[in-house]
């Protein structure tokens, strides 16, 4: 354990997110089912393609917290000590997000809610948080999509969609205890949801994937943006697509060996597909090459360490 936390430590000095991401080699996936009240799936993978249930196919966390206890778009990230913490979307109408984190990824903390918007009195949503830890200023950001009436340049949208017009907000931690206050994160020209975040180990900056969520015409589709430094915000001139022509939302980006994966849900068509690219320019849609458990939900991919997969495999 002693060891654990030293690798832990030179692993952060050196700008690696965690040890296992320093061992490489299995990842993990984190997701929901169905309504999400059934709670936290994980699936493991070897190779970045093919993924599958752990524990065989059950919840490893029902949630608890919320109006409407869900655990919708469960996103996991790894502390410098090893603290696994997660956090979700916890109802479609709530201005909350639920938070546990656990040592082992099998026994968790009681779960809380973290009144990230609760100031806002007319905020509509708080959805798909996510979880990035920042290693220059050891700091948690929790970034996350809401909708706030007439705040923002309203843009066209389907009936269905009418008065949703989503931005990404934020929060900072460093201890799960006490939080920043609320700020704008990304502020683009359109309706945004699902932002994630993964540092590039090549070029060394940060790129963020995106959705596209505007209704008329119809985008539904991923981009991304780059930064060097989180603090220094990311450029709301974003990418072109790089999903192809069918709506996607969710995107979990992962780098696998050296190549950016980002994984996505296909909610329409009920399955997951996926792109990848060598250098972030040039995109190859992988959708026909990945496998995922039937019924995968909007989650997170995560690099951990073969001990803790094992472990996993033996629940």
């Amino acid at each position: 354990m002693v060891m654990r936390k030293i690798i832990l430590l030179l692993c952060c000095l050196l700008g690696i997110s965690g040890m296992a991401q320093a061992e490489g080699g299995a990842y993990l996936f984190s997701y929901f089912i169905g309504d999400s009240r059934d709670g936290l799936h994980l699936a493991y993978s070897e190779d970045g393609l093919t993924w599958t249930p752990l524990k065989n196919g059950e919840s490893f966390l029902k949630p608890t917290v919320g109006k409407d206890k869900l655990m919708r778009d469960p996103s996991i990230c790894q502390g410098p000590d090893g603290t696994w913490h997660m956090v979700w979307t916890s109802s479609w109408t709530d201005r909350i997000i639920g938070y546990a984190s656990s040592k082992d990824l099998v026994n968790w903390s009681e779960q809380k809610a973290i009144p990230v918007m609760m100031h806002e009195p007319t905020a509509h949503n708080c959805w798909a948080p996510e979880l990035f830890y920042d290693e220059p200023s050891q700091t948690f950001y929790i970034i996350w999509a809401t909708t706030i009436p007439g705040r923002h340049k309203e843009v066209p949208v389907i009936e269905s969609e009418k008065g949703l017009n989503h931005r990404i907000y934020y929060v900072t931690t460093k201890d799960f205890k006490t939080f920043s206050e609320t700020g704008m994160f990304f502020n683009p020209d359109f309706s945004v949801i699902d932002a994630a975040i993964v540092r590039d180990p090549k070029v060394k900056d940060l790129i963020m994937v995106v959705k596209n969520e505007n209704s008329l015409p119809a985008e539904k589709n991923l981009r991304i943006t780059r930064t060097k430094s989180i603090t220094d915000g990311f450029p709301t001139e974003v990418s072109a697509p790089i999903t192809g022509n069918y709506w996607c939302e969710g995107p979990a980006p992962l780098f696998v060996d050296g190549t950016l994966y980002v994984y996505f849900d296909k909610y329409r068509e009920h399955k997951y597909g996926a792109v990848r690219s060598a250098d972030g320019k040039s995109w190859e849609d992988i959708s026909d090459k990945v496998s995922f458990p039937k019924g995968t939900r909007h989650g997170t991919a995560f690099p951990v360490d073969k001990e803790t997969l094992e472990r996993l495999k033996k629940l």
